[in-house]
């Protein structure tokens, strides 16, 4: 939601897809999933028409609700099923400059099928050690990919989160995160850990709405003109 914002206050036309049956992205965007009765789950697992709801913080969102969890387990049989968010943004992607897709957590089918769907990968990560090392299957999933299902994948930059410079471990982590990863992509200035994110989210606004003065509003925008230069 945040990268969006930047994006479209630069006059961008953004769409976000949420991908992640937790729906906080929808959540976050004002939207209760509880209430929804078609989301990137009909979309994906139903082929409908992609289901967007327009002009919130100036973005388009295309949400989710808990019934996309159940697409893991009816997409497994699915025919050409890494192929279904693909065709789904199909008939709007010349709409917009920008299409953000949240991915869950996990590396399953839900992520694959948003891999392939993808130009670029950007990927945050919090500044622990575990959450670190867990990026070596992430690249491993983005290799594989580019030798079949998507050959044009590149990799968009990595973003250390949640960034505590008072603590020596995390300190240590964004030098190993700098070092090892910045051959392979741009590695941005860290966001800091701040509850400033959190009372954003809870009145749904970007942090630049919320706290325009915050330092992370400058990072993030930072970020967005790295992806206009894509």
């Amino acid at each position: 939601m945040n990268l969006g914002y930047h994006l479209a206050l630069r006059k961008h036309r953004v769409l976000l897809v949420d991908m992640d049956p937790q729906a906080t992205l929808t959540t976050f965007m004002g939207l209760d999933p509880v209430e929804l009765t078609t989301t990137v789950y009909e979309a994906i697992v139903g082929e409908e028409p992609l289901h967007i709801h327009g002009k919130i913080h100036k973005l388009d969102i295309a949400p989710s609700n808990i019934n996309l969890s159940a697409a893991e387990l009816e997409l497994v049989s699915a025919l050409m099923r890494e192929m279904r968010l693909k065709e789904a943004l199909a008939p709007v992607e010349d709409k917009y400059d920008f299409i953000l897709i949240d991915c869950p957590p996990s590396l399953g089918i839900l992520s694959v099928i948003s891999l392939v769907a993808s130009t670029h990968v950007l990927v945050p990560i919090q500044t622990q050690f575990k959450a670190f090392q867990g990026t070596d299957l992430l690249l491993n999933t983005v290799v594989g990919l580019r030798s079949k299902a998507n050959r044009n994948l590149m990799i968009a930059g990595f973003i250390p989160t949640m960034y505590d410079g008072r603590t020596a471990q995390e300190s240590r982590t964004l030098k190993a995160i700098s070092e090892q990863l910045s051959p392979l992509a741009k590695v941005y200035e860290p966001i800091p850990r701040s509850i400033a994110f959190a009372d954003a989210s809870e009145k749904r606004l970007p942090l630049a709405k919320s706290s325009p003065k915050h330092p992370a509003v400058a990072i993030l925008k930072h970020i967005a003109i790295g992806l206009e230069k894509l």
